[in-house]
């Protein structure tokens, strides 16, 4: 790969990096607490005060095991805790208190459980709730049926939050940059960190969501206000609040919810709800690296193999830009070759900077050489792997799919522990990222062995600095990307070696 590209991707990680760390965490979902007066808004941030969530108390934990995924309650509070996923690693998502009504005193008892059905009443002399959920076993489906009765004598005035579940930015740090808040609206998709106070009125759908999984939920009946509200300096809670309403003795109001807890895959989603696809986004390049998904998937189909797609899919993209590739190398193979008659030049006109510019530019014009004609390589393949990059940390697709040694792709290779935790590296021996990183040295020897215009000591330097520093910054990606960068780096070290055994032919 060209210096200019290796550099500039190398920057722009860096910079990815350091930006994440800066970012405050968010994390699985959690506890809650009554949300304040929201008034209905479009975008626009709230102001409202920090308070502290609410810590329920003991709950008695009710397991319900369906044919694809897993789910705990809590019965006091008719509450889903967490959901685990069977086809997918048994991984889990935490909603701690999924579909909590907001107020910790109503303990809601356990009054029916019928094959996918399961109700939860509370009851005081005021007012009767009733909560039923029903589940899919065989997908991820569920409705959720809401019930308020007015018990008293009087005319009762009621509000409920339907908390979806809270942000925590201070656990996981690893998965922070994964979570977030969507919005559907009908005219725009909302992709939100949580971090502040917001309200959306005129809702379609409300969702949360971490690296593979997410949780949604769309009202039927009724208008809702989506929030977010800050209620700790590391906490953030996310649900919909409904409009006031009044219920007359003996009156009942009822809402029933569509609601989605699985895995973000598109086809699985789409048959739930085509608009609630917009809950998958890859960030600045999501249009790129949906079209790259889409060409991944078609490959996986006729390999059978996610892993030998990455390498199929790398190879295509190498020879899409071959044209161009082709034109740059050979471009800096020119500009090398006049490197001496540039030298001289500089020695000549020392005192003079104006003339030897010049001179210089005269110099290409004369052998048809341009000292931006690589730049346009470097401008496409930039997006194109930040697109891959964002698509592939993302996708379940790559959730425990296994190539040659390695066990799954969407983590590091992992061949064999190591004894002790090294910095920066972990205790993981990964031998993709070092596989990766000789093969930039070797490349790096390729060019840098005619490059005159660079002194002796700085090409030692970065034949050593860039193969180490991508080293570094690939060495716990996931395994995926890592074979994507692999398999094009020795393609193009490869005909890296071809065109410099080529003589010149002007």
């Amino acid at each position: 790969m060209e210096k200019r590209l290796i550099f500039a991707i190398a920057l722009s990680f860096l910079v990815i990096l350091v930006w994440s760390s800066l970012q405050p965490k968010s994390a699985p979902l959690g506890t809650m607490s009554k949300p304040a007066d929201l008034q209905p808004a479009n975008t626009q941030p709230l102001v409202v005060e920090e308070k502290k969530p609410d810590v329920l108390p003991d709950e008695v934990v009710l397991p319900l095991s369906l044919d694809i995924s897993n789910l705990n309650f809590s019965e006091k509070y008719g509450v889903i805790k967490d959901a685990t996923f069977k086809s997918y690693g048994n991984d889990k998502l935490i909603l701690r208190n999924g579909f909590f009504l907001g107020n910790k005193n109503w303990l809601f008892s356990k009054e029916n459980v019928q094959g996918e059905n399961i109700t939860f009443i509370y009851k005081d002399a005021e007012k009767r709730i009733s909560k039923v959920f029903i589940f899919h076993k065989s997908n991820y489906n569920i409705e959720l049926e809401l019930e308020v009765t007015n018990l008293s004598n009087t005319v009762q005035s009621f509000d409920l939050p339907l908390i979806l579940g809270t942000l925590n930015f201070s656990s996981e740090p690893s998965q922070s940059p994964y979570l977030d808040v969507v919005i559907g609206q009908p005219e725009k998709t909302h992709h939100v960190n949580g971090r502040k106070n917001m309200a959306f009125a005129d809702n379609k759908f409300l969702a949360i969501r971490n690296r593979y999984f997410c949780a949604i939920i769309e009202p039927t009946l009724n208008k809702y206000t989506a929030f977010v509200e800050k209620v700790s300096n590391n906490e953030s809670e996310v649900g919909l609040r409904s409009q006031q309403f009044t219920l007359n003795p003996n009156q009942s109001w009822k809402e029933k919810f569509r609601i989605y807890l699985g895995p973000q895959d598109l086809k699985q989603i789409e048959k739930s709800n085509p608009i609630w696809t917009n809950v998958i986004y890859y960030g600045s390049f999501d249009i790129i690296s949906q079209i790259l998904l889409s060409i991944l998937e078609f490959l996986q189909r006729l390999v059978h193999s996610l892993g030998l797609a990455i390498v199929m899919l790398s190879i295509l993209i190498y020879f899409l830009l071959f044209p161009l590739t082709v034109k740059q190398m050979r471009s800096m193979k020119e500009m090398q070759l006049l490197q001496p008659r540039i030298e001289e030049l500089k020695k000549d006109c020392k005192d003079n900077p104006q003339k030897l510019n010049k001179e210089i530019m005269e110099l290409y014009r004369e052998h048809k050489v341009n000292p931006l004609g690589g730049c346009l390589p470097v401008v496409l393949q930039i997006p194109i792997f930040f697109a891959l990059y964002q698509a592939l940390v993302r996708t379940i697709a790559l959730k425990g799919a296994k190539f040659l040694w390695i066990k799954d792709l969407s983590q590091p290779d992992r061949l064999f522990s190591l004894p002790v935790n090294l910095p920066f590296l972990g205790n993981a021996f990964n031998i993709l990222p070092i596989l990766m990183a000789i093969g930039m040295f070797v490349q790096q020897k390729t060019t840098a062995t005619s490059s005159a215009g660079m002194s002796s000591e700085q090409q030692k330097m970065m034949l050593i600095l860039f193969p180490v520093m991508f080293g570094l910054i690939f060495y716990n990606m996931p395994s995926g990307l890592v074979l994507y960068w692999f398999t094009n780096s020795i393609f193009t070290l490869i005909y890296q070696i071809r065109i410099n055994g080529t003589p010149r032919t002007s």
